[in-house]
């Protein structure tokens, strides 16, 4: 009897067991996402009502536990499990993408350097309906690197309210047909040293112009895009100081052309003193700007691209005098020269 019994257990046990093992189902892994803006706050559940239990740092991996309308459960690294805002995660490829434009910009030259005016929206492309990397605090440091001028979308602030994000009202049509903006790639650095590179608006970023390049910019109404150094001049104590070649625009955003307006900036010893030493209003370039210095002919060499025709522009310093090398004879003259 006992015997029976024992065997009857046992038998109702291996049927419990295989009736679990059928009916349990793992939780599916429904993917990895990456903590994105400056940070993400997790709170212990999706309702409206609702307490935060943790927050994670920009880029830390995410496991998706479960995805609830725009809510979305996960799991961080160190195993807290929490709710979170769809819109605050990073998706696996958006995160890859940025990783590979990250390593890209990394091995180019910047253009000119810069901070943030305002917070601003960090984009994997140009455009304000293009994926958002994260959202970058005011004066975090940039480099820069590529202009583009992608037009306005329905709906975002005038230039002059200076918005504290990429998301405004504004009318997207000019008297001249749709309105356009300037993007530039930029690659930024972190509170961490690290670095994050995308697309930001224009008029969200202020240059680090050495004085006093703005005040002569200023007066000239010109908005400066770059600036170059060409060589150094002696003062009158023989230190050294530098010559710059000063690139900008006049009159709105989102032209073909990166400047329109080139400056030479030489100094002057008797007067202890910068002056211009070179002015050309009816250019139309496209960055960047190749310039080759030749110390012992005391020759500078700037050479760029004309957007419109693709041409090729070269202009030549020689002391403090700059004059255009027409594009046909630039590089024979070049070589002669050397």
């Amino acid at each position: 009897m006992i015997r029976k019994m024992a065997l009857g257990f046992v038998i109702f046990l291996v049927i419990c067991v295989a009736v679990y093992l059928h009916f349990r189902r793992p939780n599916p892994v429904l993917g990895t996402a990456y903590a994105g803006g400056r940070g993400v706050t997790l709170y212990n559940s999706s309702a409206q009502i609702r307490s935060p239990i943790g927050t994670v740092s920009y880029g830390e991996p995410l496991r998706i536990e479960a995805r609830f309308g725009d809510q979305v459960e996960v799991r961080t690294t160190s195993g807290l499990v929490g709710w979170t805002n769809n819109n605050d995660l990073i998706t696996d490829d958006l995160w890859q993408n940025e990783k590979d434009l990250d390593a890209r910009i990394a091995a180019t030259t910047a253009e000119s350097q810069g901070h943030t005016a305002v917070i601003s929206n960090l984009h994997l492309e140009p455009g304000r309906d293009a994926p958002r990397v994260r959202q970058l605090k005011k004066d975090v440091p940039i480099q820069l690197f590529r202009r583009e001028a992608v037009p306005v979308p329905q709906g975002t602030f005038p230039a002059a309210t200076q918005p504290e994000s990429d998301t405004g009202e504004e009318s997207a049509t000019g008297a001249n047909g749709p309105k356009k903006e300037d993007w530039w790639l930029v690659r930024a650095q972190l509170d961490d040293k690290s670095h994050v590179s995308g697309w930001i608006l224009g008029r969200f970023i202020d240059l680090d112009v050495p004085a006093p390049l703005p005040d002569y910019a200023s007066a000239a109404n010109l908005h400066i895009v770059a600036w170059f150094l060409l060589n150094p001049a002696l003062d009158a104590d023989g230190k050294q100081v530098p010559q710059y070649l000063l690139v900008g625009t006049m009159g709105p955003e989102g032209g073909v052309c990166d400047f329109t307006m080139m400056r030479v900036f030489t100094w002057s010893k008797t007067k202890s003193q910068y002056e211009t030493a070179f002015v050309d209003s009816d250019v139309c370039g496209k960055l960047p700007i190749d310039i080759v210095r030749l110390p012992v002919q005391q020759k500078v060499t700037m050479t760029f691209k004309d957007p419109g025709d693709g041409s090729v522009q070269t202009y030549r310093m020689q002391q403090t005098i700059v004059r255009h090398i027409k594009n046909a004879d630039s590089k024979l003259a070049e070589r002669r020269e050397r």
